[in-house]
């Protein structure tokens, strides 16, 4: 229908047209009525015309009102106030002055009432699904809370949410105005005895300034450790040694002095095991041999001969092809589940005729030259509303990732909020660089954050082809269903790089993607990792001694270099290995995959002499210490009747194993078959200690509402994402304030004005019939129709 803007920015318009295609019908008979039909009247020819141009405009009137003429306009309507005040009331709140209800009293006697729901209470801080819960589509609530949660859903999936429904999420900032200390225990939950291993006591919370605690640490009700923080918090190493199999309890206590005794203690069960045995295989002297008989128990073969039940791993250092021996047997070994570490020298991989060997197959590199070669590369950007305050940067890392790739690669662009959208298909990097940046560049943010629905439209683009997904996001959704696609993509042979982005990115999130996949995690700084990966032979990796390109493998955590080794065998990445350690030319020096059940570590750098050089020295040495536990995986894993438990928290579940021939009795417990001897069922602690299941024993530490103190920055991310205020307690008047501008809602208004049409139309109408009766009762005509 047509409609006009006025200069002030009202729209007119009309519903019908057809009604003004009886304005001429009508009028003309009208005039005919009037004007041909005269009859005996004696009416002027001036009183019809009067009459006639009565009649006109009220027909005009009347079919105008049929035609609907309606007028929009843009208004400021108000509407009625109100706040919703959230308010968590749980044990980490205690620390932190009770403002509630001197709020609630300051903003109604602004003038606007307040709904209070509380959200969280005791020891339990559903923090995320209170707010959820509370949001409205344009609604706007107050939280009241230090936004530490504990369980259910994460503040940066209410953010995805509060963006759907253009809700606002502001808050009330409490200050900690008592001294609370948070004790942890950081270390191995298995040791082999007569190793020395080590521990990180860490103390944190909030005013801990206020006191210097002494801090103890207990092995078997023995204390071997006392210190004194004089900042009231920081952390500490303990090593120590244990020379007897079976459970071992660990114990750090602080002073107390503060709110909560509690989390003045953590408990943490080691099980000490006996030394597994490793078969060394070399026909060298080298240095290695002497370190691993420091931790392990060793035995020597020139070869691999046909029995290897005793052991647990099998370390090969520069042994050429022709001299492993069995390597059949060698191969079934490691995929029934046991381990396999490759040592390099001059007379290994491509100096030993790996190429050409059986031993090839179970190494996760390849012989030769060249790099990781062509890879199928997919840049999963998120650009849901979560991301919009940080687009730029955003889109300035994946830039970054771009620059990374080499020119040897196929690059697709894949975006996603709560759904995926093909930017760019797969292409060659070397021809498209260009055309692929100017595709980031444009891309805008908007919507919730699903990942599952971005991993599986990267996986569509991929199609049959092996690849690699690069998530670039902030990780602000849950993990479970993307995680179980990541699992499902490492099984179809396509690994998830995630790259965290953001000031404070999920990245329990983003390495639970990478984890599932056979991928890693990196964060937005560490990109040039990227570039060891995939650089290719056009953008090769420089960089000085060795690096480190995944930290958060097992085997890499942890691990500084000093040393560097001069030489390293010719190798380059498998696809779906796993790249830990590089040269300073970006060769493979350590590497890492899974063969059938087994685990297989290659290591390249070594000395001029042949040996490993000064990786055989701290701090280096931990990088050879890891990777033969890391072949070597459960030290228990060969014993019969073992029960294993991981330690827990007190009200959380923790997974009770038991491998034997026969399906194990404790009393209130149900265990259930999981694989061919091997037997699982779960237990929950309700108090905080050691616990035993089977005669084996795990720790309860304290719930995790007592884990962490002061104002969380995922709260202070939700409130920007969504556009709302942090306030003070004081401000409850400005509260009001914002309530108010909030409910004054600016809007389209659509006012009818039919009615006025129709109104006008009848009263000229009874104007024109009252006009001519006053006629008649003046004398100024006898006519009865009254005209002059």
């Amino acid at each position: 229908m047509p409609t006009a803007t006025l200069p002030n920015g009202t729209t007119v318009g009309v519903e019908h047209l057809w009604p003004l295609a009886l304005v001429p019908v009508v009028l003309a008979a009208t005039w005919y009525l009037l004007f041909r039909r005269r009859g005996t009247s004696t009416a002027s020819t001036r009183s019809r015309a009067l009459v006639f141009g009565a009649r006109a405009l009220a027909v005009v009137l009347l079919v105008s009102a049929a035609t609907s003429p309606y007028t929009v306009a843009i208004r400021e309507t108000p509407g009625e106030p109100r706040v919703t005040l959230l308010v968590d009331e749980s044990d980490s709140m205690a620390v932190a002055p009770d403002v509630a209800d001197r709020l609630v009293e300051d903003i109604e006697g602004a003038g606007v009432p307040v709904t209070r729901a509380t959200i969280a209470s005791d020891a339990e801080s559903p923090v995320g699904d209170g707010v959820a819960a509370n949001l409205r589509e344009n609604g706007t609530v107050v939280v009241l809370s230090d936004g530490q949660v504990t369980d259910g859903r994460s503040l940066q999936s209410v953010a995805d949410l509060a963006a759907d429904l253009n809700a606002t999420v502001s808050t009330v900032a409490v200050e900690a105005n008592e001294r609370e200390r948070v004790v942890r225990l950081f270390g191995p939950s298995k040791v082999s005895v007569g190793v020395e291993s080590q521990f990180l006591v860490r103390v944190s919370g909030v005013n801990t300034d206020l006191g210097e605690p002494r801090v103890e640490v207990s092995v078997d009700g023995e204390t071997v450790r006392t210190e004194t923080l004089a900042n009231g918090s920081g952390e500490f190493t303990v090593t120590h040694t244990f020379e007897e199999v079976g459970s071992h309890r660990v114990t750090v206590t602080a002073a107390g002095g503060d709110r909560f005794e509690r989390n003045n203690v953590f408990h943490r069960s080691v099980r000490a095991v006996e030394r597994p045995t490793v078969l060394y295989v070399s026909r060298g002297n080298y240095s290695f041999r002497s370190y691993l008989e420091q931790i392990y128990d060793v035995e020597t073969a020139r070869s691999v001969p046909e029995d290897l039940s005793p052991y647990y791993a099998v370390v090969a250092q520069d042994v050429a092809a022709e001299d492993v021996g069995n390597v059949g047997r060698l191969q079934e070994y490691v995929i029934d589940g046991n381990g396999l570490v490759v040592v390099g020298g001059r007379n290994a991989y491509e100096l030993g005729g790996y190429e050409s060997s059986p031993v090839a197959s179970m190494l996760p590199v390849q012989l030769g030259e060249g790099g990781v070669g062509q890879a199928n590369i997919v840049l999963l950007i998120d650009v849901s509303k979560s991301t919009a305050e940080g687009m730029k940067v955003q889109k300035a890392i994946a830039l970054d990732v771009l620059d990374q790739l080499g020119d040897e690669n196929q690059v697709g662009i894949v975006a996603f909020n709560y759904n995926a959208f093909d930017i760019a298909d797969l292409q060659p990097l070397s021809a498209n660089r260009g055309a692929l940046e100017n595709q980031i560049r444009r891309l805008q943010s908007g919507g919730a954050t699903k990942i599952a629905v971005g991993l599986q439209g990267a996986e569509e683009q991929l199609g049959d082809e092996r690849g690699t997904i690069i998530l670039i996001s902030d990780g602000g959704d849950r993990p479970e269903a993307a995680t179980a696609v990541a699992t499902q993509l490492g099984r179809d042979g396509v690994r998830v790089v995630s790259v965290g982005v953001g000031a404070n990115p999920n990245e329990r999130t983003l390495r639970s993607v990478a984890d599932a996949s056979g991928g890693t995690y990196i964060h937005a700084t560490e990109t040039n990792r990227l570039r060891l990966l995939f650089g290719g032979a056009s953008r090769q990796f420089q960089g000085e001694g060795l690096t480190v390109v995944d930290s958060s493998h097992f085997v890499t955590s942890g691990v500084t270099f000093e040393s560097n080794p001069p030489r390293v065998n010719d190798v380059s990445m498998k696809p779906g290995a796993d790249f830990l350690v590089a040269t300073s030319d970006g060769t493979p020096a350590v590497a890492s995959w899974r063969y059938g059940l087994g685990r297989v570590v290659s290591i390249t750098a070594y000395g001029d002499d042949g040996g490993l050089d000064g990786l055989l020295s701290s701090p280096d040495s931990l990088v050879l210490t890891k990777s033969v536990n890391y072949a070597i995986g459960d030290p228990e894993r060969k014993a019969e009747g073992a029960t294993e438990i991981p330690d827990t928290r007190v009200g959380d579940a923790t997974t009770v194993t038991y491998r034997g021939r026969d399906r194990p009795t404790a009393e209130g417990l149900a265990f259930q078959q999981v694989a061919e001897g091997v037997y699982q069922t779960s237990v929950t602690p309700n108090e905080t200690g050691y616990h035993d299941v089977l005669d084996a024993e795990y720790a309860a530490n304290y719930e995790r509402e007592y884990d962490a103190f002061g104002r969380s920055e995922a709260l202070s991310s939700l409130v920007s994402a969504t556009g709302g205020e942090t306030f003070q307690p004081s401000q409850g008047a400005r509260v009001a304030e914002l309530a108010r501008e909030q409910s004054t809602r600016v809007r389209e208004v659509r006012e009818s004005w039919t009615w006025l049409l129709l109104a006008l139309g009848l009263l000229v109408f009874l104007g024109e019939v009252v006009w001519r009766r006053l006629q008649v009762y003046k004398g100024r005509t006898r006519s009865e129709g009254g005209l002059p």
